[in-house]
């Protein structure tokens, strides 16, 4: 709304920020000190120096004081199993292939429930706001709850419906659990804008060819995201190999299943050919640096799937093998991971990290048109993180700070589609002690029942 001389009408605004160093994301990287961002309704209208003309002669009907903060986008997992939240802890210290199949999927079978899964995923996105994650990408079974938690909660989510050989066995179950997916995607397309439906196989090895394909071919039919844990381990190579006498890559390329709207999640065991591949056909890789490593399951070739150009955001992956979903650790995490083993200090630096957990994850899910950067005209998902902190003194170089210095817990507020979902560390849309006494409750069963 412009008055006759081309200004924001003054009042215009429902929420301003003012103060702190702006950190944009733009493609500039622009930053600015003592910073202004105007928010009417969902979007940023406004974006400049405080002590600018224009936005000196604003007003709004709330204004938050980031004096002392780091202001910048909200950030983006990209990829998580938020219900695992209840299985934190439980298998520590396993190969990959123990953990999930001693552990992880016997407690799935006996414990998954709708309401387990809503209340894993509340605790989960509790943990993701004080944090400063404002859009996330999950992939489970009972993904409406997973949806249903997100829009109480106030969340920017992909949420995606999960697919493996044991629920679709045969043709049959194959046909009523699509019917189930599509019932899904067109309930959660229609009902809330801010919930992004979308599909996730799990693995080439949990899925046959068949099962692959046509959840692929459903998914371009309407036009989702498609995401796939993809050599995450070692011997899933020799796997792939064995049964179906090509690669994992080259298996999937086969089956028409990669393009740029495939996300392939983990990725450790890329060898150059396969990296030629994703590139060429547009693939969105997921980086989850900190579940890899207590897996020791390996470490993704980021470096040269950015020389390539490929997009790569970062996700935390779920709770049962990381084991938070705090994503400013991650990028610290993503940082240090690949100059050790480059041997490389000068590689994977600060801003690389922060972009990939903001305007690069967001164009892993597609989103990067309204959210990932601090710009007119995109969605007002912020986050401001508290300076004024030991830990974070003194500052020289804000990027270098946040991703080697901060923590989850120096965010003070988020803010999500322009509504303020976490202030001075205190939850506003969901009940955390709540969540927690739930959680705790889904451990209790586990524990009497001697799976741990």
């Amino acid at each position: 709304m412009q008055d006759m001389s081309g200004q924001l009408e003054k009042s215009v605004l429902d929420l301003a920020i003012a103060g702190g160093t702006l950190l944009t994301l733009s493609d500039s990287m622009e930053i600015i000190e003592d910073a202004f961002i105007g928010i009417r309704g969902e979007d940023i209208v406004l974006v400049g120096g405080r002590n600018s003309a224009e936005c000196a002669s604003l007003n709004a009907k709330e204004t938050v004081d980031a004096s002392g903060c780091l202001v910048m986008p909200g950030l983006i997992n990209t990829h998580t199993h938020l219900p695992m939240v209840c299985f934190r802890g439980m298998a520590d210290d396993l190969p990959l292939m123990a953990w999930l199949t001693k552990h992880i999927w016997p407690a799935e079978k006996k414990f998954v429930s709708k309401k387990m899964v809503h209340d894993g995923a509340t605790l989960a996105m509790a943990e993701m706001i004080l944090s400063g994650t404002t859009t996330f990408c999950d992939g489970y079974f009972h993904e409406n709850a997973v949806a249903q938690a997100a829009l109480s909660a106030g969340m920017r989510a992909v949420v995606a419906q999960g697919f493996a050989d044991f629920i679709m066995p045969d043709r049959a179950a194959a046909d009523r659990m699509m019917g189930v997916a599509k019932d899904f995607v067109d309930r959660w397309r229609e009902y809330a804008p801010m919930i992004t439906p979308a599909y996730f196989c799990h693995a080439p090895y949990t899925c046959s060819p068949e099962n692959l394909s046509r959840v692929k071919e459903d998914a371009r039919k309407e036009d989702i995201l498609y995401l796939i844990h993809l050599l995450e381990n070692r011997d899933e190579t020799d796997v792939i190999y064995q049964r179906f006498g090509r690669k994992p890559v080259d298996h999937l390329r086969h089956l028409g299943i990669l393009d740029e709207k495939t996300i392939a999640v983990h990725c450790n065991w890329l060898i150059a050919e396969d990296i030629g591949v994703l590139a060429d056909a547009g693939v969105k890789i997921s980086h989850n640096p900190e579940s890899s490593m207590k897996l020791a399951a390996g470490v993704a070739p980021v470096p040269e799937l950015l020389k390539r150009g490929v997009c790569v955001g970062l996700g935390t992956d779920g709770c049962a093998s990381n084991n938070d979903m705090d994503m400013i650790r991650e990028m610290d995490t993503a940082a240090k991971v690949h100059k050790v083993t480059a041997a490389d200090p000068t590689v994977m630096k600060a801003e690389t990290v922060c972009r990939m957990a903001t305007i690069e994850g967001a164009r892993v899910l597609g989103l990067e048109k309204i959210t990932g950067s601090i710009e007119k005209g995109k969605k007002a998902d912020v986050i401001l993180i508290d300076m004024n902190q030991p830990h974070l003194t003194p500052l020289y170089n804000a990027y270098s700070h946040l991703v080697y210095a901060a923590r989850g817990a120096d965010v003070k507020a988020s803010i999500i589609n322009g509504r303020i979902v976490m202030k001075n560390r205190k939850l506003l849309t969901l009940d955390v002690r709540e969540a927690m006494k739930n959680v705790r409750k889904v451990a209790a069963d586990i524990l009497n029942q001697h799976l741990v």
